[in-house]
Parts: structure tokens; sequence; C-alpha cells
């Protein structure tokens, strides 16, 4: 594997300093970026929300947009990938043994890239996590941070319960989001996805859904969900419509026109 660690194309292997926080305290953030054409799609938006996660956790950033987007070229060249998601890592970098911050952090900043279609459209079966919750309350909630454990905990209970993914619930029992995706659901002939205030990630493909008007943010129960007549899950990567959760069939138990309508959006600019 090709990377770009702190201005630099290296080989895969290359090693990050075992002191590094993002490795220790999972101390940073992330993006995660579309490549249509060796084109990554919506990078301002990527690097909007970057910016605002690495101001909430005081985290330095030294790339300009030009720099991030003239190393994305470079790296998808060095890969040979026209097609596929681009990683963008940032920590706070080395730090002494503890959890208080550094006076004067040198961030790591690091990116990979993986070929893969852009535009997934695969069914899922899901269930709702009971291993663990979204705390809505947690600074953390809202951000793209390297803290992902709740998440790989409820996707590994869908595995273990023969689901491809996991819905995850808030402190309060509503809904909050999947394990790497927003939820959106048909409910009453609307088209609604818990606010940010649920514990949800305000996601890039989340927010463009809501922009055009087809969506609009409400707190969802799991009795709600349950009589949806279409879910689907968005990421920048994929539109992925839910046909079965918990076992019960949703709608028909099949794509339903919202995730058709959807379908289109993820190899859009």
């Amino acid at each position: 594997m090709t990377a770009w660690v702190n201005g630099r194309i290296v080989d895969g292997s290359a090693t990050l300093d075992v002191r590094d926080r993002g490795f220790t305290l999972g101390d940073g953030i992330f993006e995660t970026i579309a490549v249509v054409d060796g084109v990554p799609l919506r990078l301002h938006m990527h690097l909007v929300r970057l910016a605002a996660g690495a101001a909430a956790l005081s985290i330095p950033i030294r790339y300009g947009e030009a720099d991030i987007a003239s190393a994305i070229d470079v790296l998808l060249g060095a890969a040979g990938i026209t097609e596929g998601a681009v990683r963008l890592t940032l920590s706070r970098g080395v730090g002494a043994r503890g959890v208080a911050m550094p006076s004067d952090p040198t961030p790591t900043v690091t990116m990979t890239a993986a070929a893969m279609r852009i535009g997934d459209t695969a069914s899922v079966r899901a269930i709702i996590a009971h291993s663990t919750r979204r705390n809505e309350f947690s600074p953390l909630a809202n951000l793209k941070s390297l803290n992902y454990l709740d998440a790989v905990l409820a996707r590994q209970e869908a595995a273990l319960g023969g689901a491809d993914d996991a819905i995850m619930l808030n402190t309060a029992g509503r809904i909050a989001e999947a394990t790497a995706s927003n939820v959106f659901a048909v409910i009453g002939g609307r088209l609604l996805t818990p606010p940010a205030t649920e514990g949800a990630l305000p996601g890039i493909m989340r927010s463009i859904v809501i922009a055009a008007g087809h969506a609009y943010e409400e707190p969802l129960t799991v009795a709600a969900l349950n009589d949806a007549a279409e879910i689907v899950l968005t990421n920048a990567l994929s539109v992925r419509p839910v046909i079965a959760l918990d076992g019960k069939i949703v709608g028909r138990g099949e794509p339903g026109p919202l995730a058709l309508q959807l379908a289109i959006l993820p190899r859009r600019p």
C-alpha cells in the first residue's frame, strides 16, 4: 500500500512514532473521501468538517485545502487509483505519557487510498444494537474522531447475529445512527433522519440530502423505525437500503423508491 505521511509519499509499511497520540489515545479525527474518475468528491465539505473538528479539539492544521487537494492527486497517481476512497487522518502527534495536551503539538497527517466502487447500493439486513449506545451528550458524538470502538462493538454484535450492520441508539433509547452511516426512514409519508443532537454524526451525504429538501430532522423511536415504509443508510461512499430490521422485513423487503432516488448521489460532485 502507498501512503502519504506528513507531506511525503511512503510505502504503506512505514511506521509512525509509537508515542503518537492518535495511536495511544485516539486523539484525532479523520475523513473518508470518495474519488471518482480521479477526482475527490465534495473535498471542500470534508475539509470544512475536518477544520471544525480540529478546532473543537484544539489540533492545528498545517495544510490548506490546495495542499490537501494536491497531495491527494499525488497519492492517487502513486497508487494507480482512479476510483475509490481516500482516508485522511489528523492526529495531535507525538506527546508525553498521560492525557494532558502538549503545549506545542506537531500534528501527524496521513492519507491512504483504496480502490473500490463508489455508490454501493447493496441491501442490508440490520439489527438494533444492544451491546453499546451513542452518547449524544459527548462532544465527540458530532466529530468524526478516531474513537470508533462503540461502532466496532455494534458491528460485531451484528455479525454475531448474522446481520450486515447495526443501528445504534442514544442514551435515551432513540435512534442515533448506524455504525458508519446515517439513518433515513420514510415514516408516515415523510423522509426523516435523527438530528445531530440525538448523537448522529453530521454526515456529508446526510447534509446533501437535507439541503436538497428531501428530508427533515426529527427524533426517531425504535417503534417508529419498525413501522417505516423504507430505511436507507447513507455515507460519503454509499446509499444502502435496509431490507430487514431485527429479522422483520422492511417495506417489501427490497430497495424502495427512496433508495433508488438517492443511489445516484455518492458519485455526484
